[in-house]
């Protein structure tokens, strides 16, 4: 499907996609700069900044981020190679010339400065069910079975067996002990319930490394699919000592018809081409932006459709029932190391419920859906809708990068 013909694609601004379009604040992304544009004549990968509104190359100090998630003091590192990095042109230039959606057939044929996910090497993983709403949506999935004509009838009965208790219980902590017997009781004991209220967060690995696309590209979602949906996310940067740096959005794609059959079709639903979506920047937490800020931004889901649908809701950090630093705690360790650092989804309090096609037949997006998920700390996110076999393949992967840096470090700094 060719979704640059839809009206829900033009019918977007620039404005905002960055805050105060980059001039406040510590900003590290990542950018395809072709051939004409480098300083080397060499097409690649770059890791770039934001400077009094330019985007500006900072490979003379970082040829990968994870030399930035591995810096001591990141903020200051990016700040400090930015006021020196080589400009690339405006931030609103390139969104404007190069965000939309690649023309060229592959990233080696562009020959424009198109931004990517501010990602490479490092893993990036997801929480879930960290929010109560969230929690009794994965119930549903649960029982359904996969149906979501039985969805709203079962959201009664859950709300009618539990009432208020989930949001008075800390997870992990002796009360849930009581709540676990008398979820029992009622019948509504569930793996989702384990997770939502039990010692152990779910952690999940959501995407490949270098394998998200980012702001103005397509996501994905299975053709045979027909309940599916957004989930809109903080995603934090977390260095491999467990410090966390900054934070993004995020947008989770979640297929609810194979989870809701099965829990170990996990995979299956939550990683796909297109699937996983980051901000165009990452932004570091400096005098301007901190973690205590994160924990009390209000992000904003909206989503138009082809077809006139509209429809709208808001994530509360405030509500989440699991701190961000408990939740890093919980992936990274000890036991579990990343010495690249990773990117942590925080998971999602609203999910799209109402019927779309039907009485009964509840949310799934169409072809052309455009999502945006915004906040006014971070921006905003805008995608669009295909199938997973017609958006761009992922081509570029980290042999590829690890091929360009053999053959071109020397030249690039």
């Amino acid at each position: 499907m060719n979704i640059t013909e839809l009206s829900t694609v033009t019918s977007y601004s620039l404005s905002g996609i960055v805050p105060d379009e980059g001039l406040r604040g510590t900003w590290l992304g990542r950018a395809w700069v072709p051939a004409g544009r480098a300083a080397n004549g060499v097409a690649g990968p770059r890791v770039v900044g934001l400077h009094q509104g330019q985007v500006v190359d900072l490979s003379a100090s970082f040829l990968t981020l994870s030399d930035v998630f591995t810096a001591a003091e990141p903020a200051n590192s990016v700040q400090a190679a930015a006021e020196k990095g080589r400009p690339l042109g405006t931030l609103m230039d390139i969104l404007s010339d190069g965000l939309f959606t690649r023309r060229a057939a592959s990233l080696s044929q562009e020959s424009r400065v198109v931004l990517m996910a501010p990602n490479d090497l490092q893993a990036i993983k997801a929480c879930g069910v960290t929010f109560v709403r969230s929690l009794l949506e994965r119930v549903v999935e649960e029982k359904a079975k996969g149906d979501p004509a039985k969805a709203q009838s079962l959201r009664q009965m859950i709300h009618d067996a539990l009432g208020d208790d989930l949001s008075k219980t800390r997870p992990g902590s002796p009360e849930t002990a009581h709540l676990k017997e008398k979820l029992i009781a009622a019948g509504f004991w569930s793996q989702y319930l384990e997770v939502g209220i039990g010692k152990d967060a779910e952690v999940f690995t959501k995407s490949q490394a270098s394998s998200a696309v980012t702001c103005g590209m397509q996501i994905g979602v299975l053709p045979d699919s027909h309940w599916n949906n957004p989930e809109p996310e903080i995603v934090l940067a977390v260095s491999p000592s467990g410090k966390i740096f900054g934070a993004t959005l995020g947008n989770d794609v979640n297929l609810r018809d194979y989870e809701g059959r099965s829990a170990l079709l996990l995979g299956e639903a939550k990683d796909q081409n297109g699937s996983c979506a980051l901000g165009a920047f990452i932004r570091l937490f400096d005098d301007s932006f901190t973690l205590d800020e994160v924990k009390n931004c209000e992000v904003e889901l909206t989503l138009a459709g082809p077809d006139g649908y509209r429809t709208s809701g808001r994530n509360r950090m405030a509500e989440i029932s699991r701190s961000p630093e408990a939740l890093v705690a919980q992936v990274v360790g000890p036991h579990h190391q990343y010495p690249d650092g990773f990117l942590l989804f925080l998971g999602t309090m609203f999910a799209p419920t109402e019927d779309r096609d039907g009485p009964g037949l509840g949310f799934t997006h169409q072809l052309g859906d455009r999502v945006e998920i915004a906040t006014p700390q971070l921006g905003r996110l805008v995608n669009w809708v295909n199938h997973t076999d017609a958006i761009p393949p992922w081509e570029y992967g980290l042999g590829s990068l690890l091929g360009y840096l053999r053959k071109h470090s020397d030249s690039i700094r």
